[in-house]
């Protein structure tokens, strides 16, 4: 099985747990969100060590092992991204699991479990060994952001653009909807960690999508220092634009 085919399984298969634990009916709120991080970080881990033993590993959920620093490929994964939303039983939640080889977000898969497509079952995954072409874009930009904290370049920017805001959970959910077509930039500068963006990055690079930090350098994982605090995705065409008024202050 390839790396990139064992992503999209293992965050399907996350998927379906996390689904089953909410079903279940015996949590809620905060509650349902740790039992489900717990439930699908535990499932997460125990699969790639068991079909990828010597490769490294990082998770939101698990305590960091810095062996992994010295690795060229690690699996960097986040088993919920966007506890609260799935707490609050949304859909705009996600799984990540990615693979960065020598710093790089090279492979990886975002399950959409609360989400379908038409004409499909329950979840979808997008992953970085099938991309899709883009849908057609807006005449005018929309840029995800945060329900509750929207970036204030991403609402700079959005202004000076005449774009719409559009308010939505998750990284994962927001990166993916602009690979969905539903969005043409993601503009976030208000902290992260690795786990948020390696795989939806690996995922948006196969799709021909721009992703950088707002300076325009490029997004580097595996570091000791996880912190990751700002990113780009965006349609290429949206690209210079954007980077362009975050550097000039807006």
């Amino acid at each position: 099985m390839s790396d990139a085919e064992l992503a999209a399984q293992l965050a399907a298969e996350a998927g379906e747990i996390l689904l089953r634990v909410r079903a279940s009916g015996k949590f809620d709120g905060k509650a349902l969100g740790k039992a489900g991080d717990a439930t699908a970080n535990e499932f997460l881990c125990h699969a790639l060590r068991a079909q990828r033993p010597d490769d490294g590993l990082l998770s939101e959920e698990e305590k960091d092992n810095t062996e992994r620093l010295s690795m060229g490929r690690v699996w960097i994964i986040d088993p919920v991204d966007g506890t609260r939303e799935y707490g609050e039983e949304r859909h705009d939640w996600a799984v990540h699991v990615g693979l960065s080889i020598d710093g790089v977000a090279h492979t990886g898969a975002v399950a959409l479990p609360g989400q379908s497509e038409e004409g499909q079952a329950d979840g979808i995954v997008l992953r970085s060994d099938q991309p899709r072409d883009l849908p057609a874009a807006a005449s005018t930009p929309r840029l995800v952001v945060s329900r509750t904290r929207p970036a204030k370049e991403a609402v700079a920017v959005a202004k000076a653009l005449g774009g719409e805001l559009v308010p939505m959970g998750s990284a994962g959910a927001k990166a993916m909807a602009v690979v969905r077509g539903e969005a043409e930039i993601y503009l976030h500068s208000g902290g992260q960690y690795e786990w948020d963006s390696c795989a939806p990055v690996a995922v948006a690079l196969a799709h021909g999508l721009h992703c950088t930090r707002i300076d325009g350098s490029p997004l580097v994982y595996n570091q000791a220092d996880t912190y990751l605090p700002d990113l780009l995705i965006c349609r290429p065409e949206w690209a210079e634009p954007v980077l362009t008024l975050v550097a000039e202050g807006i």
